[in-house]
């Protein structure tokens, strides 16, 4: 079982696959890389191809279906819940203060021993009165935050001069949409126009004046060596 900061290993997602198959849907448990939704659970319910995109594990978690990459989700352990719960408070009994007896006498004041000795004569009782309190606490609650889902994966698009050619490349998150092809130069410095960056504009005029000085001295080159073979032809007709 992998750890929870670890993500899934292959041997890992290649069990996730063989228990879809088989009809199960397996738990797993966000790590770290997930952000703020580390530590909670949810269940596996697909996965998608690998080679279109990196985010190919398809987790349900509340009620949203979204994928993930093996980084963001680890197998969770055994006894785990379902589904992440929103732990409830504990019911708090109320709290009831026991009955206080209080005996009900007669104020202070002169001649007071006189009725409690003449009460006590007659075998009457002294007066109870039960005071009874109650406190009731009502649970505290706990507000919910809903775990936000994932955006789609950044997008890259790569313009680059090697080797005397220009190529344009593009890439979202781990899925290649388009590898390198070649480019003319003016199409090359068409989208450099977009980028308002002077050096970058400096940059490709360079690159643009090297070629076309050495593109001149190829063809001075070839005229030359044209020019040769064609007064060798003309003495050879000559001979002829």
């Amino acid at each position: 079982m992998g750890a929870a900061g670890q993500g899934l290993s292959e041997d890992e997602v290649r069990g996730i696959r063989e228990a879809l198959a088989a009809g199960r849907k397996p738990k797993v448990v966000f790590t770290a890389a997930a952000g703020q939704i580390a530590g909670q659970l949810g269940q596996v319910v697909g996965l998608t191809d690998p080679a279109e995109s990196d985010e190919f594990v398809v987790v349900r978690f509340g009620r949203d279906e979204l994928p993930f990459s093996p980084t963001d989700v680890a197998v969770a352990p055994r006894g785990a819940g379902r589904r992440p719960v929103e732990s409830k408070p504990e019911p708090v009994e109320p709290a009831v203060v026991e009955p206080e007896f209080v005996l009900d006498r007669v104020p202070q004041q002169r001649g007071d021993e006189v009725p409690r000795r003449e009460e006590q004569s007659r075998g009457e009782e002294p007066r109870v009165v039960a005071v009874e309190s109650k406190v009731e606490a009502k649970p505290a609650r706990r507000a919910v935050k809903a775990a936000k889902p994932k955006g789609p994966a950044g997008l890259t698009v790569t313009l680059a001069y090697a080797e005397g050619e220009w190529t344009v490349a593009a890439q979202q998150g781990g899925k290649v949409l388009a590898k390198p092809y070649v480019l003319k130069p003016a199409e090359a410095l068409r989208m450099v126009a977009l980028v308002d960056v002077p050096g970058v504009h400096e940059a490709v005029e360079q690159i643009l004046a090297a070629e076309r000085s050495e593109a001149e001295r190829q063809a001075e080159k070839l005229r030359a060596e044209l020019a040769e073979i064609e007064a060798r032809l003309a003495e050879l007709r000559e001979a002829g």
